[in-house]
C-alpha cells in the first residue's frame, strides 16, 4: 500500500509545536519529526511553508527516515511555500520545482512541459516566483506485478479576494499552467495525482455558507475545477474531465466534510469552514488502485487539516536521491564531525606522534640552545635588586607620618562644633509645617487625577451580546478602509451556521465613536 497524505500546515517552524501533541516542544525540527510521525505516510506534502532557503535549517529540512524537497518563495520572505517528504522506501526518481520548467536543472527534472506558447517568458517566471508548486516523480508496482510512473504535483494554489481581483487573474493563470502540465505528464505515459490546497471549494456541499454566496457557480476557479474533474462518482463517465476527487468519489454526499476554517472566529469548534484541500487523482488510477480517501479533522495545529488517500501499489524506491533534494544543498552537504575530535590531546593524536619522531638531530639541538638563550638572558638578582633589600608585605600598610599641628593654630573649640538642642516648641511647628505641605501635595495630586479622568475616560465597560447575553470579546479592524485600526465589540461565541443557537449572534458596537 502507498500512503499520501497533504497538509497546508500555515508555516512549517511554529504552528506545529505544542498544538498536535499534548506535550509542548520549543523544538520546530522536532515537531516536524513527530508530525511525520503522526500523518504515518510514505509521502508527505506541506504547503504554506513560509521559509526562504536563507532560513531553512538542517534539523528543519532533513529528518531522518526521510528526504526532503523544498520550493521557496523568490519575491517575498515568511511567504508561501512547498515541501515533500518522502520516505527512504519510497525515494523518487526526478524532483522538479515549479510548473514552468524555468526553475529546472534538467539533471534530474521531471520534464514533459506540454504546449505552453500562451504564456510569456515573464508571465511562467512570476507563476513560479512564489514557491507553489513540486514535482516528484516515483516508480510504482502494481499487484499484478506491472511497474508504472507515477508524478505526484505538491501545489499551494493562490487565494484571490475581492479587493484584490488582479490575483484573480493570477490565480487563473496558475491553474491554467497547472493542467497543461498536469495533461502534458499523463500524454507522456505517467499517472498524476494533483494534491494540496487549491484554494477553492467547488461544489455547494463543499461550503458552509454557499447558500448566501452570490452567483456561487459563476465563480471562474470553480468552473475551472468542473472542466478538469470528472462527475459525482468513479463510475460516472459522462463527463471527460480527466481527474476525479478522490474523497467524493468514496464520499459522494458526505456534509460538512471541511478542511479549512478561521481561526479568529473560532469557527472549527462548529465546523463552519470549507473544502480547499484535495487529493486529484487521474481517472485509471483512482478507479483501479485508490482504496480509501480520507480527511484527518482531529488532526490540529493549522487553519488546515490533512487529506489523503491509499493506493494499492507498492513504491519501487530509486537507489539515489534526486539532485534537488535537500541534503545535496551546499549548506547541507558537509560531514558533521563529533565534539570528540575536537578534544583530543595532542600526545594521543597519531599524526603528532607521526610527527615528532620525524624530528631531526640537529633540529632537536636547535631547540636546546633557544632555550639556553632564553634563560641567559633573564635577569640576574644584582640586576633587579637583592632580595634582601626587597620590603615586606606590611611596610606598604604602615601609617604615613603627619605634621603635628601649631599650638599657634587657631582652631575652633570642640564646644563650637556642637549643635545646640532646638526646643520642643520649635521641633513640633516644624513638624506640622511638613504635614501640610504634605497635605497639599496630596490634595493637589488628587485634583490633577480627577481632571485627566475627566478627559480622558476610563476604560468602557465590556458590554453583553444581545442573542445571549454574555460578555462580548474585543477586535480590532485589520482591513484596508477608514476603520482601520478601530476597535470593537462582537459575540464572544465561535462562528457557525445561524439556525446553531450556540453559534455567535450577530451583536456589533464600536469601543469608541468615531
Amino acid at each position: 500500500m502507498l500512503r499520501v497524505v497533504s497538509w497546508n500546515v500555515n508555516g512549517i517552524r511554529s504552528p506545529l509545536q505544542g498544538v498536535v501533541y499534548e506535550e509542548p516542544s520549543n523544538c520546530a525540527a522536532m515537531a516536524v519529526g513527530r508530525i511525520l510521525d503522526k500523518l504515518d505516510a510514505d509521502i508527505v506534502c506541506l504547503q504554506e511553508t513560509k521559509v526562504t532557503r536563507d532560513v531553512l535549517t538542517e534539523p528543519l529540512a532533513i529528518t531522518e527516515g526521510y528526504n526532503s524537497y523544498f520550493s521557496f518563495s523568490r519575491n517575498r520572505s515568511g511567504y508561501s511555500g512547498v515541501a515533500t517528504f518522502c520516505k527512504d522506501s519510497t525515494t523518487p526518481v526526478a524532483a522538479e520545482e515549479g510548473l514552468s520548467g524555468l526553475l529546472g536543472t534538467q539533471n534530474g527534472d521531471v520534464g514533459c512541459y506540454g504546449n505552453m506558447d500562451e504564456f510569456t517568458q515573464e508571465e511562467l517566471r512570476a507563476l513560479d516566483s512564489e514557491g507553489r508548486a513540486l514535482l516528484t516523480q516515483h516508480r510504482i508496482r502494481t499487484w499484478e506485478g506491472k511497474e508504472k510512473t507515477l508524478t505526484l504535483i505538491n501545489v499551494y494554489c493562490p487565494h484571490a479576494g475581492p479587493e484584490k481581483p488582479e490575483r484573480l487573474a493570477f490565480k487563473m493563470r496558475f491553474y491554467r499552467l497547472l493542467q497543461i502540465r498536469a495533461e502534458a505528464l499523463m500524454a507522456a505515459g505517467s499517472h498524476v495525482i494533483i494534491l494540496g490546497d487549491l484554494n477553492t471549494a467547488h461544489r455547494r456541499i463543499d461550503h458552509w455558507d454557499a447558500a448566501n454566496v452570490e452567483c456561487f457557480e459563476e465563480d471562474p476557479g470553480r468552473k475551472w475545477m468542473n472542466s478538469l474533474l470528472s462527475n459525482l462518482g468513479c463510475q460516472d463517465v459522462s463527463h471527460r474531465g480527466p481527474f476525479i476527487d478522490s474523497y467524493r468519489c468514496f464520499q459522494p454526499n458526505q456534509e460538512g466534510a471541511f478542511t479549512c476554517w478561521s481561526i479568529v472566529s473560532g469557527a472549527r469548534h462548529l465546523n463552519y469552514g470549507s473544502r480547499l484541500d484535495y487529493v486529484l487523482g487521474d481517472r485509471t488510477l483512482v478507479i483501479d488502485t485508490f482504496q480509501a480517501s480520507f480527511l484527518l479533522p482531529e488532526v490540529m495545529g493549522s487553519d488546515h487539516c490533512p487529506v489523503g488517500a491509499v493506493l494499492s501499489v507498492s513504491s519501487v524506491s530509486a537507489k539515489q536521491c534526486p539532485p534537488l533534494c535537500t541534503r545535496f544543498l551546499p549548506e547541507f552537504a558537509g560531514t558533521q564531525l563529533k565534539i570528540l575530535r575536537f578534544l583530543v590531546h595532542l600526545e594521543e593524536d597519531p599524526v603528532f606522534k607521526q610527527s615528532a619522531l620525524h624530528l631531526s638531530h640537529q633540529t632537536q639541538v636547535q631547540l636546546h640552545q633557544n632555550k639556553a638563550r632564553v634563560r641567559s638572558a633573564r635577569p640576574r638578582p644584582s640586576q633587579t635588586g637583592s632580595r634582601r633589600g626587597q620590603k615586606y608585605l606590611t611596610s606598604y600598610f604602615q601609617l604615613s607620618s603627619r605634621p603635628q599641628a601649631s599650638p599657634d593654630l587657631d582652631l575652633p573649640s570642640l564646644g563650637t562644633l556642637v549643635t545646640p538642642k532646638t526646643p520642643q516648641k520649635e521641633v513640633m511647628a516644624k513638624v506640622v509645617e511638613e504635614q501640610a505641605k504634605a497635605s497639599e501635595a496630596k490634595d493637589e495630586r488628587d485634583v490633577q487625577t480627577s481632571f485627566w479622568k475627566s478627559v480622558l475616560g476610563g476604560p468602557l465597560p465590556i458590554p453583553v451580546c444581545g442573542g445571549h447575553r454574555e460578555p462580548c470579546v474585543m477586535r480590532t479592524v485589520k482591513k484596508p478602509g477608514p476603520n482601520l485600526g478601530r476597535n470593537f465589540y462582537m459575540c464572544a461565541r465561535p462562528q457557525g451556521p445561524p439556525t446553531d443557537p450556540f453559534s455567535r449572534c450577530n451583536f456589533f458596537l464600536w469601543s469608541r465613536p468615531n
